[in-house]
């Protein structure tokens, strides 16, 4: 199954726009997880089980394992995603891109070692840094557009000669000839909800990634308007804080269930 059918198979089977967002930091991680042997791994199972009747993604982000010495973590992480919930879409929040036989290797990582139906990247390279992930016909690459962040607008906001700012030309690149697969995604964060609607009618019907809800105090409404498609549908909406660390306690699943299904609710009442 191609990524594009994954994903709207999971929208509908899930009715929620919600991805859950793996991002545990060892320092945050609930007291009665500290003494395991993984205890990323127990963190992200219970969550997962709590969640996935909510979810239509999961997002690992990779920095969190790479940076705590917990690359098997994430590994084990990837095979329970597969076994308990296989026909939920896995984006490895990685955002790679680099020359040639260097983003070869980091495409290899993401599809072929982690299995992940879908990896983020940065487009700043251009093509040929994107092409052996695009090469992928059956995987998604998630592509950089219009990010969350306070300082995004320090390059994505330039204007090119045609005035246009440089987001939006991204943005025809990757639903345009990057997309001649159909297998890429925008990241287009919920801080910016007005300029997420602009990027919608640049792109159509491709899908997108909207991170910056909850932590971040991203519009989830404004994201909404701007961002749905015809069908009610087109949107990844990522929670990752405001989901995995609503508790500390022993009762963290079970809150973050509760959150998930909040979020999902909250979401729903606008379609």
């Amino acid at each position: 199954m191609k990524f594009y059918e994954k994903l709207a198979a999971a929208w509908e089977n899930t009715n929620s726009l919600v991805c859950v967002g793996l991002d545990p930091d060892l320092k945050k991680l609930p007291e009665c997880l500290k003494n395991e042997k993984y205890p990323i791994f127990k963190f992200n199972q219970a969550l997962i089980d709590a969640t996935k009747d909510h979810a239509c993604c999961y997002k690992p982000q990779a920095a969190y394992y790479a940076g705590q010495g917990a690359d098997d973590e994430l590994f084990m992480t990837m095979e329970y995603l597969k076994e308990v919930c296989p026909d939920t879409p896995v984006i490895l929040d990685a955002k790679r891109a680099d020359i040639g036989n260097t983003t070869m290797m980091y495409a290899l990582e993401a599809f072929d070692r982690y299995k992940a139906d879908a990896v983020t990247v940065n487009p700043y390279m251009g093509m040929d840094a994107l092409k052996p992930f695009l090469d992928y016909e059956d995987k998604g690459v998630v592509v950089l557009c219009r990010t969350s962040n306070k300082g995004a607008k320090e390059i994505q906001e330039m204007r090119l000669a045609d005035g246009r700012e440089l987001y939006k030309y991204v943005a025809s690149l990757i639903a345009g000839p990057w997309n001649y697969n159909k297998n890429t995604m925008l990241v287009a964060g919920a801080t910016f909800p007005e300029e997420l609607g602009e990027i919608r009618q640049i792109v159509g019907d491709t899908p997108l990634l909207v991170p910056g809800i909850g932590a971040q105090g991203g519009d989830l409404e404004g994201v909404l308007k701007n961002g749905l498609t015809a069908n009610k549908t087109g949107l990844v909406i990522n929670s990752s804080r405001g989901l995995i660390y609503a508790s500390s306690g022993t009762d963290f699943a079970e809150k973050a269930q509760e959150e998930a299904l909040k979020l999902k609710n909250a979401i729903n009442a606008f379609r």
